[in-house]
């Protein structure tokens, strides 16, 4: 099955049993009017949608059964819809059963989903201007370490040590400049990849995470290609790194990239 996120329509699912010919299926949660889905993880048997409108939260699905997901659980962070500065969830993350949410306004959030029918927040990170955006999670060192970035005028990329969910302690930041935000980050081992829109792709050595290290980049960006210099949201926007000796970049005029794996 294949997930999409839809601003009108929630998650719609799609049956990829012949890749040449998808089939769509239904949306879902259903019965639930206009419903905007901003992103969705997939961990295991388990499906994630991040939902700002009309009530910011995040459902919990059972995907055994991929082509007809059952929703489980959802996550409401109190305030949210009647307080703007508790913001919405933008993305997430699931590792170890926790769910770690980009929570906009409100910062990074850390949510015990082991019973996904009551899931249960256990902290949270939050500083000033917040636009929590994306993250990765991972061991390094023998310490639970997150990696959040905002997506804003002077975002950051900001290393938290969160092995204790109830307490996440900041251990440093990257940053390249204040007119250029990233957008998406994958960490694999000690190596985090970053899609920092017109700074290109990078790739940080975060084997001492308080002090990340640039190893690789490629920028993507060409002021000649069409459209440049209209927007904020130009450049390298996504990326996945699968395991297959390669990086997938996607960039808003470019496309597809593919890299060697450095």
């Amino acid at each position: 099955a294949l997930y999409v996120a839809s601003a009108d329509t929630g998650v719609v699912v799609f049956d990829l049993t012949e890749p040449a010919v998808p089939a769509l299926l239904r949306s879902f949660p259903s019965g639930r009017g206009a419903l905007d889905v901003h992103t969705v993880f997939v961990d295991g048997d388990r499906l994630y949608a991040m939902s700002p409108s009309p009530v910011p939260k995040t459902f919990i699905f059972d995907s055994r059964q991929p082509t007809e997901p059952r929703l489980l659980g959802e996550y409401v962070e109190p305030g949210a819809g009647t307080n703007y500065t508790v913001g919405y969830p933008h993305d997430a993350l699931a590792f170890e059963g926790r769910l770690y949410i980009n929570h906009w306004t409100a910062g990074y959030l850390v949510v015990d989903v082991s019973d996904p029918t009551a899931p249960k927040k256990l902290g949270g990170f939050s500083y000033p201007y917040a636009t929590s955006h994306a993250n990765a999670v991972g061991h390094v060192g023998g310490r639970l370490i997150a990696f959040e970035s905002g997506e804003s005028w002077g975002a950051r990329l900001r290393v938290l040590d969160v092995t204790d969910p109830t307490n996440p302690q900041r251990l440093g930041e990257y940053t390249l400049s204040d007119n250029v935000s990233p957008h998406n980050l994958v960490l694999k081992g000690e190596r985090l990849y970053l899609a920092h829109y017109q700074h290109g792709v990078l790739v940080l050595d975060v084997s001492t995470p308080e002090q990340p290290r640039e190893v690789a980049h490629y920028n993507t960006f060409r002021e000649t290609d069409p459209g440049r210099g209209e927007s904020f949201y130009e450049g390298a926007i996504g990326m996945r790194v699968p395991g297959d000796g390669y990086v997938y970049v996607i960039d808003t005029s470019r496309g597809l990239l593919v890299f060697p794996e450095p």
